[in-house]
């Protein structure tokens, strides 16, 4: 039998202490930072034109204020260069390379931000050796500008975590460059510090606060989302109860004649009978399975009415009701009255009904008017009311929001059309129109 090998053989897929995991962590955090890609392409893009800021502007100023960011970066380098040639002038070889390598970090801001970082730590030495004072030490004042500009707007255009690489990266420059020289230099790491780490907690606080911001913003339409959904599927509940009663009325209607039906017909024929059986049964099926279906979304609650669904014929009715409750609302019916399927009439009561809730409780005081055109192919539905009075008498009553989109559901689900907006002068009109077939006395 093979003997067992030793714990050493399994020390390299031993898991690793947390420490080290931790600090691993650490470094590939700061490679993917600012070592992986750190001379990518990624050019600043100007502002959208539709900023609440920029909309305001016009002409040919809107079309140059999208690139105030770009302006702003190139004024900042301006002014290191500035400070850079106050003690060495540009007419120089010396001066202009001076300049030169204290405005290209900030200039490259605007294309490679990783990149500009690291040319910035760069610029900086090389202007500390070219420079030859000892007086700013590591950085001289046109260095020190450009590096915490640089800073600046690298953090802007990254994430936190970078800014903190970048200011821990600067510390241990600054710190290194002070450790070889001597009490009679001057160094400046402490204002370059606390200055900067100033800068980055701003902009890191101000990431954070948009971050956070975009995250409320997305939850909040995704609520939005859901809620609109809950509404439609509670409309939806809604218009199949009302419809099961219809329906099942009708299928019931089917049964009960054709069970009678053999009974009218002296001596009928077998076939007939049969098929009387046949329908009567089918008719029993068709009424278990709508009952069972319905049943589903059916709230425990939920008590079928008593009385029959509503129709045309109780709008009357309707507008008395609202009529007590202070609208004034006229009706008007143009047209040859006819009887129109169950389903249309009970679409048609319930969107006039709502229509005229909305007036009651967005704009009270205000006059409405209920048009009903029976035309040919369907029925047309006009509900308008005029602004409310100024100055208001009652103050609008916020609803659940449910209104027009169960109007709509109503109206899709009818393959009918419907349109709602408000008016010119300031009411609001819902325009509709449902398909029917006329019912005639066969069909009855």
């Amino acid at each position: 039998m093979p003997s067992e090998p030793p714990d050493s053989a399994f020390e390299p897929y031993k898991p690793r202490s947390p420490e080290i995991r931790a600090v691993m962590d650490a470094l590939r955090r700061l490679r993917q930072d600012l070592f992986q890609d750190a001379f990518a392409y990624r050019p600043l893009p100007p502002l959208s034109s539709d900023g609440p800021r920029i909309r305001r502007l016009s002409g040919r100023v809107r079309e140059y204020a999208v690139w105030t960011p770009h302006l702003a970066v190139a004024a900042a380098g301006l002014v290191a260069l500035l400070a850079t040639v106050t003690n060495r002038p540009l007419g120089t070889a010396g001066g202009l390379l001076a300049g030169l390598i204290v405005v290209a970090p900030v200039l490259l801001t605007l294309a490679r931000p990783v990149a500009a970082f690291w040319l910035s730590l760069a610029a900086s030495w090389a202007g500390t050796l070219l420079g030859r004072s000892w007086d700013d030490w590591p950085w001289t004042l046109g260095h020190f500008i450009s590096h915490l500009v640089v800073l600046t707007v690298v953090a802007v255009r990254t994430r936190p975590r970078t800014a903190a690489w970048m200011w821990a990266i600067t510390a241990v420059y600054g710190v290194s460059f002070v450790s070889v020289g001597t009490v009679h230099y001057t160094d400046d790491v402490g204002p370059m510090l606390v200055v900067s780490a100033i800068a980055l907690l701003t902009v890191t606080v101000r990431q954070i606060r948009r971050e956070a911001e975009q995250t409320v913003t997305a939850q909040q339409s995704e609520t939005a989302h859901e809620r609109s959904r809950r509404t439609l599927l509670e409309e939806r509940t809604t218009i199949a109860r009302e419809l099961h009663d219809v329906v099942a009325h009708h299928m019931s209607v089917v049964a009960i004649q054709a069970e009678a039906a053999p009974y009218r017909v002296e001596n009928p024929p077998p076939e007939l009978e049969k098929a009387f059986v046949t329908i009567r049964e089918n008719a029993v099926a068709a009424l278990t399975e709508l009952r069972r279906v319905l049943g589903v979304v059916r709230a425990e609650d939920y008590e079928a009415p008593d009385a029959p669904q509503p129709t045309l014929a109780d709008l009357d009715a309707l507008l008395a009701n609202v009529r007590e409750a202070g609208l004034t609302v006229d009706k008007g019916v143009t047209g040859a009255v006819r009887e129109l399927p169950q389903g249309v009439e009970l679409s048609a009561y319930r969107i006039v009904q709502e229509a005229l809730s909305n007036t009651l409780r967005h704009a009270p005081g205000a006059p409405a008017r209920v048009e009903i055109g029976y035309v040919i192919g369907g029925l047309g539905l006009r509900v308008v009311n005029g602004p409310p009075p100024r100055p208001a008498l009652l103050k609008p009553s916020p609803g659940a929001g449910h209104g027009i989109t169960g109007m709509r559901e109503r109206v899709s689900m009818l393959n009918g059309e419907m349109t709602a907006a408000p008016t010119a002068e300031g009411g609001y009109e819902v325009t509709v129109f449902l398909p029917a077939v006329t019912l005639t006395e066969g069909d009855a």
